[in-house]
């Protein structure tokens, strides 16, 4: 069922009927990544003991998981279950 309003829905990511834009999700992916890469340097660091390796897994854990979070956005704004 929400696998087909996704096929269905032909929109681009230039903004979406009935949701935000993209420059929203943008933001929003910008600024929980702030916190989400703050929180795995600590995590990293207290598990290594090395501020290197904490800032280096940091640093990959940022790029990736913002785009993955910003495409996750955008999936979830074509879908129309649970919105009224």
């Amino acid at each position: 069922m929400i696998i087909e309003q996704v096929i269905e829905d032909k929109s681009n990511f230039k903004e979406d009927r009935y949701s935000e834009k993209p420059i929203r999700s943008i933001i929003k992916s910008i600024s929980w990544r702030a916190v989400g890469t703050i929180d795995t340097i600590v995590i990293s660091w207290l598990i290594t003991g090395e501020v290197d390796t904490a800032l280096s897994i940091g640093g990959i854990e940022l790029v990736t998981k913002m785009l993955l979070y910003f495409f996750h956005e955008r999936v979830w704004n074509s879908i129309k279950w649970g919105r009224k």
